[in-house]
């Protein structure tokens, strides 16, 4: 079982992910902080083996909470969370020991691959001995860097759907198709098509929303 610090300042985003690590087999959840320094004296306590950690948290950055546990003698693994795209940002979190590296807003299918990817490493990595070659070891490194979800479907682009995946995770009791297209500005069938491409990934589901004469509305909802 691999145990996961979350470490997220934003209430409802910390729900969300401790949620999406519950759903997963072979995880469980170690705890959840709510600032760096209260992840770092969680991590002195109660190691974890994986810590899912938000770059910008009140009192410090998250970067500097890496450090701060190399520098302590804990050396869990890490994956960044954030909206950060400054390649400068993903630089440094290499270099501080991130091992995957997370945007913000993302749906449980996106951070299942990544939890699913990470724990097809460890398995490989584990243990003692010597590996066979440097085929094994680049075997093992593609594994925790390879790509997350797979090419969309021709016509689709990261960004709007990122953007899509942000109006779910502000409605947690579903929303609408016309409602999602007019928040990031395309059409309602452009909306949906990305809503149905996230509902065959089996991170939403579409809920009918009954109350008026004819048909029922379809609210989609992060699973």
């Amino acid at each position: 079982m691999i145990s996961v610090l979350i470490v997220e300042d934003e209430e409802l985003t910390a729900e969300a992910n401790r949620l999406y690590v519950e759903r997963m087999t072979g995880f469980q959840v170690a705890g959840v902080a709510r600032s760096g320094g209260e992840a770092l004296r969680f991590l002195r306590r109660r190691p974890a083996d994986l810590v899912l950690l938000d770059l910008y948290l009140p009192d410090m950055h998250g970067l500097d909470v890496c450090r701060a546990l190399r520098a302590a003698g804990v050396f869990c693994d890490v994956i960044a969370v954030t909206s950060a795209r400054d390649l400068s940002v993903v630089r440094s979190a290499v270099s501080v020991g991130v091992v995957q590296y997370l945007l913000k807003p993302f749906t449980f299918a996106v951070l299942s691959e990544k939890l699913r990817r990470y724990e097809e490493f460890r398995s490989s990595v584990d243990g003692s001995g010597e590996v066979s070659g440097q085929g094994e070891v680049d075997r093992a490194l593609s594994t925790l860097r390879g790509t997350t979800g797979g090419p969309l479907p021709k016509g689709m682009t990261g960004p709007t759907l990122e953007a899509v995946a942000g109006e779910l995770r502000k409605a947690p009791g579903g929303v609408s198709a016309q409602s999602v297209g007019a928040a990031i500005g395309v059409s309602r069938v452009t909306a949906r098509r990305y809503l149905e491409h996230l509902v065959g990934t089996g991170s939403v589901r579409r809920v009918p929303q009954y109350g008026g004469l004819g048909r029922p509305e379809l609210l989609y909802q992060v699973m």
